[in-house]
């Protein structure tokens, strides 16, 4: 699959995280959506055709946080690969939502990059 045809959709509370990543997904030549909550990700994807790769953040406002929005994206587009990161969660916590790979923050965006490549190979 090529890259410009994968479409990630990044839901990142921190403005500057958000801008950083959804940069270097652009550069990667992605097509990229991006949303400060679970509730603007979930109006992304009803609006959407499709998105392939979710990458949320845990902590995040609203009434979902980010492993129960990942949950829900799961469980409503099976197809959709999920990433979900975060600052404050250990990576065992993490995996009893089995909603997909989760990566630790601080995180490089280009392994981010690499990571969605994975995923969709």
């Amino acid at each position: 699959m090529h890259e410009a045809q994968i479409a990630v959709l990044v839901a990142e509370d921190d403005p500057l995280l958000r801008l950083n990543i959804v940069d270097e997904l652009d550069d990667a030549g992605f097509e990229t959506y991006e949303t400060a909550s679970a509730a603007e990700a979930l109006k992304v994807l009803h609006a959407t055709r499709r998105i392939d790769v979710l990458f949320a953040d845990v902590d995040m406002p609203g009434r979902f946080n980010g492993l129960m929005f990942a949950a829900l994206v799961s469980e409503r587009w099976p197809t959709t690969k999920i990433i979900v990161t975060s600052g404050h969660l250990e990576l065992a916590e993490a995996k009893l939502f089995a909603v997909g790979q989760f990566v630790p923050k601080p995180y490089r965006p280009d392994a981010i990059v690499a990571s969605i490549h994975k995923l969709m190979a």
